[in-house]
């Protein structure tokens, strides 16, 4: 619950933002000269560009959140339980690489199951490779689909 308000806050924080820049725009394309014309142009595509990220963000966020629930119900969920964690509470690097080649042999194995291309995702965001992980996370989406 406390992740949706954060979210919420941010995009109606960037709504506002996409406001202003916006206006901003409009008053540069109505200076009339070519220079004010064209920045105020280049200004008016940032809110529209920044507009189409943001949903395609919200989108992912609710299909990796509704895999999280379907996970759940079944009692399938991966969790972080028996990783060694460092005094900070953060998980060992060395405990994290060890899950990642066990689920990444699973996915190998069954490579259209979204239940293991979910879990590969999370275990490259245990991992800190987020990059990877939205990529894994992205292709158990897309198979879920199927």
């Amino acid at each position: 619950m406390k992740a949706r308000v954060t979210v919420a806050l941010l995009t109606g924080a960037l709504v506002a933002y996409f406001y202003l820049l916006g206006q901003r725009g409009v008053y540069l394309v109505e200076t009339g000269t070519a220079v004010g014309v064209a920045l105020g142009i280049g200004v008016l595509l940032l809110p529209v560009i920044g507009v189409v990220l943001v949903v395609f963000e919200l989108r992912f966020g609710a299909a990796t959140a509704r895999l999280a629930r379907k996970l759940s119900e079944t009692g399938d969920l991966p969790t972080d339980e028996g990783l060694t964690r460092r005094p900070s509470g953060r998980i060992e690097r060395t405990s994290a690489d060890a899950y990642f080649e066990t689920v990444r042999t699973r996915v190998e194995a069954d490579e259209e199951n979204w239940r293991a291309w979910y879990e590969l995702g999370y275990a490259y965001n245990l991992a800190g490779d987020r990059k990877r992980a939205r990529a894994a996370m992205r292709r158990a989406i897309e198979l879920e689909h199927r």
